[in-house]
């Protein structure tokens, strides 16, 4: 049976809920992903109120909608990165508070725990996100960067997600790590490490996104299948390398949507991601959970694009075989 088509509401959190369930059901999707941010799921707000839970749900199951599960990125982000201005403007005032960077850092530790116990509430059973990462900056390897300083940032990983995870556990809900640049696990090596630094534990799994690993020139497929019992959650997100000799992968300080950068984001379907071995590496490995829809293209008007998302999905997934394509000429010669 296909899966459920959703849609992440990330980058629609300037729209009510209400607004943004009914346009999400308009469009054709069979559920939401619902963002941590906006109003679409406001983590103190649903620990907080009897009722928020509930009345979300009944929100989502009047439009028809589907919720498997919430995203807290923006506060992931404040968990393990080196706090500075920026991420005044992706924080709950709550969580930014005086903006002093360890207690931004304990703030977000302590909303990413009760995210998770916001989620067992709303009766979904995973929370993609971020981590952030105190060691990003020392990508590029000069002035020298000793082992060391390395080995520390995933210490920290350590030291700071065990915790949250243990919560995560104790709620039955598991954290899926968006892997992407800026965090502390953005390809294949650096996602096995993370896992390597936390024991393995089932709490802490990955949302798969080929977007972020296609203009690393990291193959997706290859994601999959080395991590085929982590992937807790897909985004359905298409991305483009257009190198032109000028800007490289670095994109020259670029913001998105600039025809000089050389790789942007683009609609899924319309960029250089290699969907069809995603779904039938997807069917080997038996997930079975969502294709959630995360768009972004700064060319493309966004309904018209989420629509034509949805449709290109449906129609790209399908049900792996559950018999060989010739074993109707065995069947024949019995």
């Amino acid at each position: 049976m296909p899966r459920p088509v959703t849609l992440f509401t990330g980058q629609w959190a300037d729209l009510p809920i209400e607004e943004m369930a009914r346009m999400t059901a308009g469009f054709g999707y069979d559920g939401i992903e619902l963002a941590c941010w906006g109003d679409h799921f406001e983590v103190d707000r649903a620990l907080a109120e009897d009722d928020y839970c509930d009345n979300h749900r009944k929100l989502l199951d009047d439009a028809g909608l589907q919720c498997h599960a919430i995203s807290a990125h923006l506060v992931g982000q404040a968990v393990l990165d080196n706090i500075d201005e920026r991420h005044k403007a992706i924080l709950p005032p709550y969580v930014w508070g005086d903006g002093d960077p360890a207690g931004v850092n304990e703030r977000a530790i302590e909303e990413l725990k009760n995210t998770a116990r916001a989620a067992q509430k709303f009766g979904v059973d995973v929370v993609n996100g971020f981590t952030g990462s105190s060691i990003w900056h020392l990508l590029y390897s000069f002035p020298p960067v000793p082992p060391s300083m390395i080995d520390d940032g995933f210490s920290l990983l350590a030291d700071r997600f065990n915790p949250i995870l243990d919560v995560f556990g104790e709620c039955g809900v598991r954290f899926a790590l968006e892997v992407h640049p800026t965090e502390i696990a953005f390809d294949i090596y650096t996602a096995q490490r993370a896992l390597e630094a936390l024991d393995h534990r089932a709490e802490f799994g990955f949302n798969f996104d080929p977007s972020h690993l296609i203009w690393q020139g990291v193959d997706p497929v290859q994601f999959i299948r080395t991590f085929a019992d982590r992937i807790y959650h897909v985004h359905i997100k298409d991305a483009i390398v257009k190198l032109d000799g000028s800007s490289g992968i670095l994109s020259s300080h670029l913001n998105f949507g600039d025809y000089r950068r050389g790789w942007d984001f683009r609609s899924p379907g319309r960029g250089g991601v290699n969907f069809e071995e995603i779904i039938r590496a997807l069917n080997d490995i038996g997930y079975e959970g969502p294709l959630s829809i995360e768009w972004e293209d700064c060319g493309m008007e966004r309904t018209f694009g989420a629509r034509e998302a949805c449709e290109f999905t449906k129609k790209l997934d399908f049900s792996p075989s559950n018999r060989a394509f010739d074993a109707a000429f065995d069947e024949a010669n019995d």
